[in-house]
């Protein structure tokens, strides 16, 4: 079986439903994303064996990160369980010609306060 390691930041993502705007909700809806991740799941939904690396906290939202990825079958035994917060994205779908937007706060996340050799790369 193929093996496949995908290393990035996953991160909360933050969106109201619909085609509403950020702030004329009252309510967000609440996901994990991040391009490597996506790769991870869809390589794991290909039968492919998928490992995701990244740096998350310990506490209940990194615990769901986890979760989340392990749910679509991808290995999550090389995640380093450090910092205090995760990234954050708010995204709004765009309707009709307004443009779907992207707002990051990702500035102190785990994985971009993570120490170089703080992933055991072996085999």
């Amino acid at each position: 079986m193929k093996k496949v390691v995908t290393f990035g930041e996953i991160m909360l993502r933050l969106s109201p439903p619909g085609f509403e705007r950020l702030l004329q909700s009252p309510q967000l809806s609440a996901t994990f994303g991040g391009g490597e991740a996506n790769v991870a799941v869809s390589l794991a939904h290909f039968g492919l064996e998928s490992h995701y690396v990244t740096g998350l906290p310990a506490h209940a939202i990194g615990d769901a990160a986890i979760r989340a990825l392990r749910a679509e079958g991808v290995h999550t035994d090389r995640i380093v369980r450090s910092g205090d917060r995760v990234g954050i994205y708010f995204a709004e779908t765009g309707a009709s010609q307004r443009a779907s937007t992207v707002i990051y706060d990702r500035a102190g996340s785990s994985v971009s306060a993570m120490a170089a050799d703080a992933v055991k790369w072996t085999r």
